[in-house]
């Protein structure tokens, strides 16, 4: 059963409405974090609150409580929800004001936190791979909204997202304004090329994701050279495997991209070892 809190007050779905004139419903002004709970307990949930708090500072936005105080809250909703496992999906916009772009207009931020199930994929994706393209619209420019910061407008993903829509698959690969890789539409993006793991480097244009983190550190454990740097389409098309992070989506490999066959056409095996890995650090 999902649960809602509205402005630190629990409601039903019926009543988890905000108005119109919300700046975060007129103009995408606001922030967000999505977040997985397994066993009842929050994921990493100090590091998602403090990218709250960062993109919330970068774009002059004051949320009204504490960052333990939303924190309590946040595990609240969880327990309120009485899932074992599920998504939360946490945000703040700019609160209602006029019609109009100023923030002045809008008094008081708008604080809402979800609890509730989510399948980014169906199941048998992450046995068998899944199929992505490369999208012709480019990642934002960093120089005009850092990628650091999670805001609520989220157009710029959903374009190259409806060409993966058409193209039949569930992903598109977006490169930034120099050609390079950034990441796909929701999720950050891994190759590996004889046994080292490769990401995109921060500076190419993408949110550094807490689970593109995690597995960083997770290879670290394993002895997994792991490096950040800059990639492009020549090295996802040569790459022996590749996958998929999110909070969402967790780890899901990637078997084609651009109707080419990543390595053997199947999951590898540096894929599996961080999937097995990760899923048992989640439920530790």
């Amino acid at each position: 059963m999902a649960a809602i809190y509205l402005n630190g007050k629990l409601v039903d779905r019926q009543h988890a409405v905000v108005s119109v004139y919300d700046h975060g419903f007129l103009y995408g002004d606001g922030v967000f974090e999505g977040l997985r709970f397994y066993g009842g307990k929050i994921f990493k949930l100090r590091e998602h609150l403090d990218r709250l708090y960062d993109s919330a500072r970068h774009i002059a936005l004051a949320i009204p409580q504490d960052i333990d105080s939303l924190s309590a809250d946040t595990v609240a909703c969880v327990a309120a929800s009485g899932m074992v496992d599920g998504y939360v999906r946490l945000v703040v916009s700019r609160g209602e004001g006029n019609l109009g772009l100023d923030p002045r207009s809008c008094p008081k931020p708008t604080v809402i936190i979800i609890a509730d199930a989510i399948k980014l994929y169906p199941a048998e994706m992450y046995e068998q791979g899944m199929e992505v393209i490369t999208a012709a619209t480019i990642r934002n420019h960093p120089d005009a909204l850092d990628p650091r910061v999670k805001s609520l407008n989220y157009l710029n993903n959903i374009l190259a997202k409806l060409e993966a829509n058409r193209a039949g698959v569930p992903e598109a690969i977006m490169l930034n304004h120099l050609g390079h890789v950034a990441e796909c539409t929701a999720d950050n993006i891994f190759i590996v090329k004889q046994g080292v793991l490769s990401t995109p480097a921060r500076h190419s244009g993408l949110l550094d994701g807490i689970t593109r983190r995690t597995v960083l550190e997770l290879a670290e454990r394993l002895k997994i050279t792991a490096r950040e740097e800059t990639l492009t389409r020549h090295d996802l098309f040569t790459a022996d495997e590749m996958f998929l992070t999110g909070s969402g989506a967790e780890i899901v490999p990637v078997t084609r991209v651009d109707a080419r066959p990543i390595g053997q056409g199947t999951p590898g095996t540096v894929t599996g070892r961080l999937r097995e890995a990760y899923h048992k650090l989640v439920r530790s």
